[in-house]
């Protein structure tokens, strides 16, 4: 197991607009070589290691530690992903979008014919990784991000 401490800054402001089209577009071609070359579940399980994910950030144009790699990031990935072409869907985001991902796993296991209680099974997970995010995690902050990553096979 990776154990150590990165110092992590807030940073204000935004991605510019020129950056942020060139992410998604970049996050979009890197996600298909990968899906095409390892499969959607190695997707899956890159995303969620914190380093890869800091990594990937930084193959997109971040920083490595600036603010906001995690919500652009992800942000990047909700637009670039393609339910048709990566079998890869992104559900939530940052702000009041966090309060759509059931809206949107819903929507979207629909478009991946995912069975009813798959669904249910997603939506479930969904709100208890958010509960636990929001009482435990966050240690009294309200969550401002959830973001919520499935394939077409409901994984």
């Amino acid at each position: 197991m990776k154990t150590g401490t990165a110092n992590l800054p807030l940073h204000g402001g935004s991605a510019p607009p020129w950056l942020f089209k060139r992410m998604h577009v970049l996050a979009g071609e890197i996600v298909e070589v990968l899906v095409y070359e390892h499969g959607q579940e190695e997707f899956l399980r890159r995303i969620s290691d914190p380093y890869w994910f800091q990594a990937f950030s930084c193959v997109l144009g971040f920083d490595w530690h600036s603010s906001g790699t995690t919500t652009i990031t992800t942000c990047a990935l909700k637009m670039a992903l393609s339910p048709e072409r990566h079998g890869i869907a992104v559900a939530g985001g940052k702000g009041k979008t966090s309060t759509k991902a059931s809206t949107d796993i819903k929507r979207l296991g629909e478009s991946f014919s995912l069975t009813s209680e798959k669904v249910d099974e997603l939506v479930r997970a969904s709100r208890m990784s958010a509960k636990v995010d929001n009482a435990l995690v966050q240690d009294g902050y309200q969550l401002y991000h959830h973001a919520f990553f499935f394939t077409e096979n409901g994984e």
